[in-house]
This record gives C-alpha cells, structure tokens and sequence, in this order.
C-alpha cells in the first residue's frame, strides 16, 4: 500500500507541475485537452499492461511498447518539474521580501507572490522536447545504430604470432526484442565485413525464453567463422531466472535449450573452460566462465576455468558481468591480459563525446560500464551491447561491435 501512496505521490507532483508549465503557455483547450488525454492514456496502459504481467511470459513486445511510451511521456515531465520548481523557490523569496517590505516598511497590501512568468514555462516545455524527441528517436532510429568500435592494444608479452591479431566482440543479443530483421541483417553484414581472427559473444541471448532466438537462428548463423572460431558464454538473461515456470524441470529444459542455441549458431559455449588458440606454434588462452555479478547470479567459477592454464599463458577471459572484473578477476593472483564483458548496455541511455565526454546514470551502479578501461597491464572491455532490452530503444549509447586488435609492444633493452 505504502508503495502506491508513495507511486501516486511522485506522479501527482510531476503531473501538477507539468500541467501549470503547459497551462502557462498554452490558450487552446481543445491543445491542452489532447495533452491531459495522452498523459491518462499512457500512464493508464503503462498501468494495465504491468499489473497484468505474467512472468510467466515474460517481458513481451507489449511491455517493451508500454516501457517506451511511458518514458516518453514521464522523463519529459522530470524536466519540466525540475525547472518550475526552481521558479518556484525564486518566487517563494520574492514573495517572502515582497510580505515582509510591504507589512513592515510600507504598509501597503498588494499580492505577494508573483505569478509564473510564460518565458520559464516556455524555457522548461523547449528543454523538456529534448528528451522526448530523443527518446522517440531512440526508439525509431536509435536502437539500431550500429557503430563499430576498434581499439589496438600492446602487451610487452603477448606471443609473436599474435602481433596484429583481431577479434570481434559482440554481447547482449536480446532476441527476444528485435522487431526489424533487416537492420539485424545489416549488423551481421557488418561482423562480417571486419574479418578478424576471433569472433566472441559475451552472453545474453536472449531476454528470458530460448524460442525468443528461434526466429533468428538461420540470421545469426550467417556470422561467417574466422579461422580460430566463433565461442561464447552465458550472462545473466540466459539462466531463465526472470521468469516464473511451471515447474523445475521446465527452467530447467529452458536453460538446456538457450545452451544448444550456441552450436546452432556454431558457437562453441565455454561454461567455465578454457580453450587453446595456437598460431604458428604459439598459443594464447581463451577462458570462458558462466555468468557472475555482483548484484546477480554467481555461477561463474574462474579457478575451474583456468585448471588448464599456466601463469605464462596470455589470457582472454569472456565474462558477462564486468562486476566480476573489479571483485575477482583484478585481485587474482593470475594476470587475466583482456577481458571481455557486456551486461551494462551503457543503460541505453547516455551522452557520448567519443575521446573527450562519457556519461551515463549506469556509471554509479558500475566501475566499468561502456569501454575500455585499464589497471596495471590488465584491460577490459565492456561493450555497449548488440540488442536492447525494457526500454524500446537507445539514445546516445548506441549498439556496438567492437574490434580489438592484439600489438606486440617492443621492449627496448
């Protein structure tokens, strides 16, 4: 009960500060009729839709659209609460001055406080149509923006005949959410175009269920594999955890199933192994463990993945959640070269000036949460993700392959 209190409180005043913005600028009621309808519509079918969500289905196109349209109509809001309560504090003081000179020097009664001024609620409604269009862009537009993102890396002890070798990364596929089979299409096109060495998926498949992938099995299967292979491993969607099942066993024959979806796209599935990559007699170690997080399912176990391993391996670990990079794999006493991790989806949300500005909400969650980041000579990076997932779309955070090229850095003696 407390929770709904709490739930209608926070709209009530968003909505009462919205509607004076809107009212202060806005003459026409049949304009300002149609705003007041839309905002009852959205938050009505926001309501509905999540008061009737069935884990056992899970999230569908129809909480996608209702997530979507809501955020289009609240975000907006936030801005215009933040800019007319700030109006409203500077006419709080002037109506305190106004009270307390006129009561006490003058004598005179006249109003206090003084009414909103039309160029703020003007001022707020131009701001607040930056995130709405945003948003509406994101969803439109924004969700499949791919961008290629190539990095090239040095390490003083990686085997010569790794000098100049590339891998692909790609993470967060979230089938379950893709609604335009071209532009899918078109990102395949462009995994391929980069022809690595190495192509890697670091987990999320999908949203909840395996059949969510079953439209896009022959799609994904057109990811060519390079000379050294295509593997991957699990994150967190992929364990079937958000979701309520009729029994065990069905989560069970789920989970089962997401895992052969790996082969079925000739993926090889690493789940806490380790594989060998050799190259002209030399070699490099790619771990694989399942999916560990901080905030979620600890099923990866990296000393199981690494049994096999020597200390002068180089080492590329795939781990979904980059949590477990900065509580396990950093302190290790093995020295993990690179490791690949996705999960954050840069919240979807964000501003990015590529080599000057990064920001997301996401970054007080998560050390590591878009990029590569570097500690002593260990690197990560997390990649933004290929899909999306809750929220229909992506503004300033765009999907990624990313390319990471492997440099022998010299070594002047």
């Amino acid at each position: 009960m407390l929770r709904w209190i709490i739930f209608i409180l926070i709209f009530g005043i968003l909505d009462v500060y919205a509607y004076q913005s809107v009212k202060t600028v806005i003459k026409n009621r049949w304009v300002f009729g149609l705003y007041v309808l839309i905002s009852i519509s959205v938050y009505g079918f926001f309501l509905y839709v999540f008061l009737n969500y069935d884990r056992s289905v899970g999230q569908t196109k129809q909480t996608l659209l209702a997530m979507g349209l809501f955020l289009l109509v609240f975000v907006p809001k936030v801005v215009l609460f933040f800019i007319m309560f700030a109006e409203d504090i500077v006419r709080l003081f002037v109506g305190g001055y106004n009270y307390v000179s006129n009561n006490f020097f003058s004598g005179k009664s006249k109003t206090y406080l003084p009414s909103r001024r039309r160029f703020i609620s003007q001022l707020a409604l131009g701001l607040a149509a930056i995130p709405f269009a945003s948003l509406l862009y994101g969803i439109f537009v924004g969700k499949y923006n791919y961008k290629v993102l190539k990095y090239k890396l040095s390490y003083a002890d990686l085997p010569d005949a790794f000098d100049g070798f590339k891998i692909t990364q790609i993470s967060d596929i979230h089938s379950g959410s893709f609604d335009n089979k071209e532009k899918i299409e078109y990102a395949i096109d462009l995994i391929n175009k980069q022809e690595t060495d190495l192509i890697l998926f670091t987990g999320d498949i999908v949203n909840t269920k395996a059949d969510e992938m079953t439209p896009w099995i022959d799609t994904f299967k057109r990811i060519k594999t390079p000379k050294f292979g295509k593997y991957s491993v699990l994150g967190n969607h992929d364990y079937g955890e958000y979701a309520t099942w009729s029994s065990e066993q069905a989560k069970e024959d789920n989970f089962k199933a997401i895992k052969d979806i790996h082969q079925k796209i000739d993926f090889k599935l690493l789940l806490n192994e380790s594989r060998f990559i050799e190259k002209n007699g030399e070699r490099l170690a790619l771990i694989g463990v399942e999916n560990w997080g901080k905030s979620f399912k600890k099923a990866g176990d990296l000393d199981v993945a690494i049994k096999d391993i020597s200390s002068d391996d180089f080492k590329i670990l795939m781990s979904h959640d980059p949590s477990h990079w900065e509580y396990e794999v950093k302190p290790h006493k093995e020295n993990f070269h690179l490791t690949l991790s996705g999960h954050t989806h840069g919240l979807q949300f964000g501003i990015e000036i590529p080599g000057f500005f990064k920001w997301s909400p996401v970054q007080y969650v998560y050390k590591q949460w878009a990029g590569l980041y570097k500690s002593d000579n260990q690197y990560i990076n997390v990649n933004r993700g290929f899909g999306y997932h809750a929220y229909p779309g992506r503004v300033g955070i765009w999907p990624e392959i990313t390319v990471i090229e492997l440099k022998k850095e010299s070594v002047n003696v």
